[in-house]
């Protein structure tokens, strides 16, 4: 066909091309064969060199025939076209405009360039897009195949790199696209089909998910700036919309590459309304399509919340089309609207001076920020959250809705959503760090200030008031020109009415003189009576008709004016006028002397209250961050570490603000030091790294000064745990050399009193060196005589705190832990003639015969240190022992040579005398043992390995003969063997030595009984907590006198009236327990017992002592485990919480918490030693919540809903009703509850057990699936029916022909659960079956049915007795049986 005579028209698919259409439309002739391929290429491009661009028209099938063999010819080919295309093109792009400009130009030459131009753009067009549909595949591909040097394979693949060819193609079509081809067209209309075409390769590039990468940046702005020049030349709008919808929908990664050329559209093209076009249709969206499409909301979210940060300016005036979604279900778009309102905040509407429809529409913004706080989706809360903390952080949220955003954020701590809280936590911090008050927030401190100020304020106000009324005195005129016109309506009133003229003289009766008569008018004036004025000056005309102002009335006028003008007179007169002045004179005239100072004073009461305002809203702000501080340290032990390192650098932030409570928080962090999550341990080594390890300073030394001031406020009034987590803390500085040698250099200065301080920075310097030798021995080692001298020495009085600190510190250069079997070297040990152990000795001993109270911690820090570092420490000991003693014997001495009567009562010691006695003995005794146990099996093994190592090295090669090996060497059970030996030998020194008669130790045994076991004899309180744990101490020692002894130590641990020994005592049965634990299992009733303890310490020791015991195994958990369940409950938040933290840690341990449910449901619901109702409800809740799998879920149901049977009590009965209720439910549970309903189906009458039910229907309504919503129907209608009209009608309704109640009985023995048979469901699985009744239970003969005296009480076992005793079981048949029967013992019959 004649170039000429056809037309080329852009088909919708390539096949279109080879078939036949209309009239001069063209049509390919020929597919060249793969062969021919490069022969007709050359042709083309000969042609070309002849004709231009025109050559097309000729040689278009080939063209054709490498697209349409694409995938199979030479790459080598493909690459060739390509260039020689886009050589085309541009050849072409650039003859286009002197053909445009051609007004001669014939339409045939002009039809003959249109179909050279589509030709060649269609051509260049379908190449480019199969080459990037090859180069997906290959990435695909690549991304299976992995590997390092997948950019070379894919240049390999096809010979260039694609992605650098992308962009000048693109560019090459734009530069097209903005000459004015539309003359080409017949009707300067260019077909929607080109444009089309064009643009199509645009989005077919975009879709490329690796489009998104930073390489391939010139490829997004060049495929941008095509559809830029597409929309504003070629009207592509609308088609541009749609496409970006449907990509939104169908690419997530699409969002930011579409909101670069939006924008970019919208600024730079001048396309501003396409945003509107597109938040349009966005904003039409349907929420159900949303809900089912979640990719495409997800799109449509990032694209509105990224165009916002990009155009804001723009999209601001779409947003009202995007507001309906705020009151949708969808939360990705929820937070999209909102986080497109806090950009325009952020950008457009922020600053003072906006105009009011901008301010209007900012407050409308952040409210509707503030309201969905409170979205029910907890991510719209966080987002909310999230979005206030930019606002604060960039200085945008208005003083006026500081306070309130404050508020959202405290109260949003207490959202049950992690996340919420956690962002919550995050606004505060935003909110100190870019507070408008002070960086010192502290409401001791703005308290002060504030009250002064306002009285100042007040007192302002006042003297402003004083002079305001003194001024504002108005002159009569004004007055009375003010009053004339009501004045006038009055009068007119009277005199149309004469007969009220009677009332008259009943007014002037008390006017005896003319003065009088006109004070009265004016008075009356004066507080708007107007008629009785009137009135007044009536009678005054008659009475004085001869005295001014009353004759000068003239009887011609009318009286409307006769009496205006002697009013007027009167008001105005002279007197009034004299008055008014002589009330106005004094202070008009201070007034104008101090009128110059009028607006100064204005000023200075402005700039007082500003100033007062600005107090009240710190006071405010430091109140509101007070009670945050309040809230969130509770939340510093929480399951999720992400909330508790945001709490721990909310707490650094706050303290660094000088919030005094702050310190709370960073002591409360400590123990987080010893967190298994390296992330938390990390955040609190940084928090106290920013804290302590910075201190401002102009010098080393001075820092170090501030450093060792900020530890030492730590250390003060410090518990035992909180140094330890402190110590720790400073280890890892040390260990990783953060502290600076300036450092230690002036603790040592501060210890050795060269720097001068008080005794109490001297002992926190010694602290903390003892803390720094953790981390590094040498610090202490190195200078052991130091320490020595400065708190061993000889000195009056001693000061046993410092020693105390010494000795602590000297232990810390030896390594506390249980000797190593690996260690070849001897542990660490002074010789005992050190001059370290003669001062302990000596301080001990010394200070034995003084009732200091700081001898007691000293005396056992000596004793430790002793044990840990003395060679022989336990002759040492027994010196001191024997030393005090004997000064006790030469007391008792004394005392009885004093007494001149000897038949006086016995002589008797000072209390402080047997308490320190018996304090150093129990210290002594404990202490033996741990060196045996530890220290002398250690060396003992490490002495045996050595030795078996010299043996072996000894013998001879022919000895090592493996035939001659025993059996015991070839199990390698030797040195089991030799550990047992070992053990047995420090056994038997335990048991028979150290108690023994001749032992220094057994010399106290018979004292120590003594004071033990006659409390009132010895009713000193500290004498009676020092004796009861040295015989604890004692007891550890031996079995054999521990055994002798427990009776006497849990009597003294249940009736001694001394919450102190009873907490002791506690603690020494707790290690009673774990080392002879056969023998304390018979009392562990007695141990359970304290938990209901009356004192509070006594119930948080028993506490911690059985939360060790019971996760550790040392004890069986029995029923007692329900007085644990109480204490979640406990007034004092600590133990409560201790409480908590068991029962979480026991959920972790298998079905521990699901196996102790029945048992603690039982006791905590007896009427006779349970709890209230409420406080069951409470602990159920909690406990409820640990049942987390379906099946146990499914099995509680069932065995919950069988125990109504055997319930006695209207309360028990509720009780289980509310436990169901809490639980979970599950269809399967569901069915569960209809198998067993009648169990509880007479029990429904009662409101709280139906309405426990009801709720538990609610609770499934909402999690059920369609099909299962029926079920959930009939199970409420059953409820309903039985609660209306009891069992007994139901059943009867049932049993009824052709009621829909017979189908279902007709289904009931499927899924009836008989007393002899376990439920099928529940079988499957041995750790949720449903205990079964053993076979040999049957009734009571009626004779002994006859000779129950009482109804016996309900007993029932867990889940731990044997499988084949039922759940809940009674030990006798009660005689008044429930009226229940199973729907299957009907159909079995006798």
């Amino acid at each position: 066909m004649s170039p000429q005579l056809f037309e080329f028209h852009l088909p919708l698919s390539p096949e279109e091309l080879l078939k036949s259409g209309g009239v001069n439309q063209y049509v390919v002739q020929e597919v060249v064969s793969i062969r021919h391929l490069p022969s007709q290429l050359k042709a083309f491009q000969a042609t070309f060199r002849a004709q231009g661009p025109l050559a097309i028209l000729e040689h278009f099938d080939t063209i054709y025939s490498i697209l349409h063999h694409f995938r199979s010819i030479d790459p080598g080919l493909k690459e060739d076209a390509l260039e020689f295309l886009t050589k085309v093109v541009s050849r072409h792009s650039q003859e286009l405009p002197a053909i445009l400009e051609d007004t001669t130009l014939s339409a045939s030459d002009r039809s003959a360039h249109l179909n050279a131009l589509k030709m060649n753009c269609y051509a260049l067009i379908r190449l480019l897009e199969s080459f990037e549909t090859m180069a997906s595949q290959t990435s695909l591909v690549d991304l299976d195949v992995g590997g390092k040097n997948k950019k070379s394979r894919s240049k390999a693949g096809h010979g260039f790199d694609w992605e650098e060819e992308r962009q000048p193609i693109l560019q090459l079509l734009t530069q097209l696209l903005q000459l004015d081809i539309r003359h080409l067209w017949n009707h300067s209309i260019i077909e929607e089909e080109f444009v089309s075409l064009v643009t199509g390769c645009c989005y077919r590039l975009l879709e490329n998910p690796s489009i998104t990468h930073q390489k391939n940046r010139p490829t997004r702005e060049a495929a941008a700036h095509l559809l830029g020049v597409a929309l504003t030349r070629y009207n592509h709008m609308l088609s541009a919309t749609v496409k970006i919808i449907q990509m939104l929908q169908h690419f997530e990664h699409l969002a930011p590459v579409l909101v670069a050329a939006v924008s970019l559209w919208a600024t730079d093209y001048g396309m501003k309304s396409i945003v509107g076009e597109i938040v349009r249709e966005i904003g039409q969206k349907c929420p159900q399509e949303l809900s089912r499409d979640v990719s495409g909301a997800k799109g449509f979210a990032s694209f509105l919340t990224e165009l916002a940060e990009r155009v804001p300016a723009i999209l601001l005036s779409s947003m009202c089309m995007l507001l309906d979604h705020l009151d949708r279900e969808n939360y990705m778009m929820r937070n999209a609207v909102l986080a497109a309102m806090a950009e325009m905040v952020l950008q457009v509407l922020n600053g003072d001076h906006l105009e009011d429809t901008a301010r209007d529409t900012r407050d409308q913004f952040l409210d509707t920020l503030q309201a969905h706080s409170h979205d029910i989706h907890s991510f719209v809360r966080s987002r909310v959250l999230q979005l206030f903390s930019r606002i604060v952080q960039r200085k945008a949220l208005p003083l006026t809705r500081f306070q309130d955003v404050v508020a959202l954020a405290v109260g949003r701590l207490a959202d049950k959503s992690v996340l919420v809280c956690k962002n919550a936590i995050q606004l505060l911090a935003s909110f100190l760090a870019n507070n408008p008050f002070s960086c010192k927030l502290s409401d001791a401190d703005l308290a002060g200030p504030l009250q002064k100020e306002t009285q100042k304020l007040q007192e302002m106000r006042a003297q402003r008031h004083s002079a305001a009324a003194a001024s504002a005195v108005v002159e009569p005129e004004e007055e009375w020109e003010a009053m004339l016109p009501e004045l006038k309506s009055t009068l007119q009133q009277l005199l149309e009415l004469p007969q009220e003229e009677e009332e008259g003289p009943e007014e002037t009766a008390a006017a005896g003189t003319v003065e009088e008569a006109k004070g009265h008018i004016r008075e009356l004036l004066s507080k708007a009576r107007y008629k009785q004025a009137i009135w007044v000056a009536r009678a005054a005309i008659g009475h004085f008709p001869e005295s001014a102002p009353f004759r000068h009335t003239d009887p011609e006028q009318p009286e409307e004016t006769r009496l205006l003008s002697l009013l007027g007179t009167i008001f105005k007169g002279p007197a009034a006028s004299t008055q008014g002045h002589s009330g106005s004179t004094v202070p008009g005239q201070a007034v104008g002397s101090d009128a110059p100072a009028g607006p100064r004073d204005g000023d200075e009461l402005l700039k007082q209250e500003m100033l007062v305002q600005y107090l009240q809203d710190a006071h405010s702000f430091s109140r509101k961050i007070t009670e945050a501080i309040g809230i969130i340290s509770k939340m510093m032990y929480e399951n999720t570490t992400m909330v508790v390192q945001e709490v721990i650098e909310f707490f650094v932030m706050v303290f660094q603000f000088g919030v005094p409570q702050a310190l709370v928080g960073v002591r409360r962090m400590l123990p987080l030091i010893w967190s298994k999550e390296p992330g938390v341990r990390e955040a609190v080594l940084n928090a106290y790294r920013q804290l302590y390890l910075s201190p401002r300073g102009d010098s080393a030394r001075a820092r170090a000064q501030a450093l060792i001031q900020n530890l030492s406020l730590l250390l003060v009034d410090a518990s035992v745990g909180t140094i330890e987590c402190l110590e720790e803390i400073l280890c890892e500085f040390v260990r990783k050399d953060e502290l600076k040698p300036a450092v230690t250099q002036l603790l040592w200065e501060r210890a050795t009193e060269k720097v001068p301080c008080s005794p109490a920075e001297r002992c926190s310097s010694v602290m903390l060196l003892g803390m720094l030798a953790r981390g590094k021995p040498e610090i202490v080692g190195s200078n052991l005589d130091t320490l020595v001298s400065i708190g061993l020495d000889k000195k009056s009085p001693a000061d046993y705190r410092l020693a105390q600190q010494v000795c602590q510190a000297i232990a810390n250069i030896s390594d506390r832990r249980k000797p190593s079997l690996g260690k070849r070297h001897p542990p660490f040990r002074l010789p005992q003639e050190h001059r370290l152990f003669e001062q302990l000795r000596v301080m001990v001993t010394e200070g034995f015969a003084h009732p200091d109270p700081l001898w007691i911690p000293f005396k056992e820090a000596a004793v430790t240190l002793t044990y840990q570092l003395a060679e022989g420490p336990e002759v040492i000991c027994a010196q001191m022992l024997r030393s005090c003693a004997r000064q006790a014997l030469e007391k008792l001495e004394e005392r009885n040579s004093s007494q001149e009567d000897p038949r006086q009562t016995i002589p008797m010691l000072p209390t402080f005398f047997l308490m320190h006695l018996l304090s150093l003995a129990g210290d002594v005794a404990l202490h033996q043992l741990v060196h045996l146990e530890q220290a002398v099996t250690g060396e003992l093994c490490r002495r045996r390995v050595l030795q078996e190592e010299q043996e072996h090295k000894t013998k001879e090669p022919k000895e090592k003969n493996v035939a001659s090996e025993t059996m015991e060497e070839e199990l390698g059970l030797v040195g089991a063997t030799a550990d047992d030996t070992e053990a047995e030998l420090i056994r038997g020194i335990c048991e028979l030595e150290l108690l023994d008669g001749k032992q220094v130790l057994a010399a106290f045994v018979p004292l120590l009984l003594k004071v033990c076991n006659n409390p009132g004899l010895y009713s000193n309180a500290e004498l009676c907590a020092a004796a009861s744990l040295a015989l604890g101490k004692f007891c550890m020692i031996s079995a054999t006198f521990c055994d002798s002894q427990l009776r006497l130590l849990f009597t003294m641990l249940e009736k001694s009236p001394l919450p102190t020994v009873r907490s002791n005592l506690m603690v020494v049965t707790g290690d009673l327990a774990i080392r002879f634990p056969n023998l304390v299992d018979p009392w562990t009733p007695h141990l359970y017992a304290r938990l209901r303890d009356p004192a509070q310490h006594v119930r948080k020791t028993a506490g911690l002592v059985m939360t060790h015991l019971i996760l550790k195994d040392m004890v069986k958990v029995k029923g007692q485990v329900s007085e644990m369940a109480v204490l979640l409950i406990d007034p004092k938040p600590q133990i409560a919480a201790l409480a908590r933290n068991f029962f979480s840690e026991l959920s972790h341990k298998g079905n521990a918490v699901y196996n102790l449910l029945p048992d603690i449901i039982s006791r905590l619901s007896d009427p006779e030693g349970g709890v209230e109702e409420e406080s069951f409800h409470t602990i159920m809740k909690q406990l409820l919540a640990y049942i987390t799998k379906d099946k146990q879920n499914e099995s509680l149901v069932e065995k919950l809903c069988q125990r109504f049977r055997t319930a006695r009590t209207e309360r028990q009965h509720r009780d289980l009703a509310f436990c169901v209720s809490q639980l979970p439910l599950t269809e399967r549970g569901l069915h569960k509850m209809l198998d067993n309903f009648d169990c509880f189906g007479d029990k429904l009458s009662d409101e709280c057990i139906f309405g426990a039910f009801l709720s538990a229907v609610n609770k499934l309504r909402r999690g059920a699936k369609p099909e299962g919503k029926a079920a959930v129907d009939e199970f409420e209608q059953k409820l309903r029916a039985c609660h209306t009209r009891g069992l007994d009608g139901i059943s009867i309704e049932e049993r009824g022909a052709g009621s829909p109640r017979a189908a279902a009985a007709a289904r009931k023995p499927r899924s009836t659960v008989s007393g002899r048979q376990p439920a099928a469901s529940v079988a499957s699985d041995s750790d949720f079956v449903t205990p079964r009744p053993r076979r040999t239970t049957r009734r009571l003969p009626p004779t002994l049915q006859g000779s129950s005296k009482k109804q016996p009480r309900v007993v029932f076992s867990s889940d731990e007795s044997s499988e084949e005793e039922p759940w809940a079981e009674m030990t006798e048949t009660p005689r008044k049986t429930t009226p229940i029967r199973r729907a299957s013992a009907h159909r079995r019959g006798p």
